[in-house]
């Protein structure tokens, strides 16, 4: 099964966002709180758990859920190969639609500086809010 290991928000972008139990996903805006909300094509990001393991392969200290910059870190699901367009429904009501697979990394990445290399450009997901809704730790992730 699918699931959500842990829900990550920022206050400022281009820094590790800090995991908390429950959020709120708003419908076209991504989560409430979070700075990469908006009204854009990347409202929310998702990586895999089973991704943030491989680059701890490279570096055993200070990683962990929302230093990739991920509002969802996932876990039982390889996001990346799921193509645009994919819609995932995420607890009881949320969906959100795959609109990017991967992305640049900016210039001065806080996680590229730190472990030499970012997974997000080839393994994040990023998507829109289709319905909103609570997702917490531990709700179910359905393909549809």
């Amino acid at each position: 099964m699918a699931k959500v290991a842990a829900i990550n928000i920022s206050e400022k972008k281009k820094t590790p966002k800090k995991s908390i139990p429950e959020g709120k996903l708003i419908e076209n805006f991504g989560f409430e709180g979070d700075a990469h909300a908006g009204k854009w094509h990347r409202q929310v990001s998702l990586l895999a758990k089973e991704s943030i393991e491989r680059a701890k392969g490279m570096r055993t200290d200070g990683l962990c859920h929302g230093m990739f910059a991920e509002n969802i870190t996932t876990e039982g699901i390889v996001l990346h190969t799921l193509p645009v367009g994919t819609k995932l429904k995420i607890g009881d009501t949320a969906v959100i639609e795959i609109t990017q697979i991967g992305k640049e990394c900016h210039d001065g990445c806080a996680i590229k500086e730190l472990v030499g290399q970012c997974i997000m450009p080839r393994e994040g997901i990023f998507g829109i809010v289709l319905t909103g809704g609570t997702v917490k730790e531990g709700d179910e992730i359905t393909v549809l």
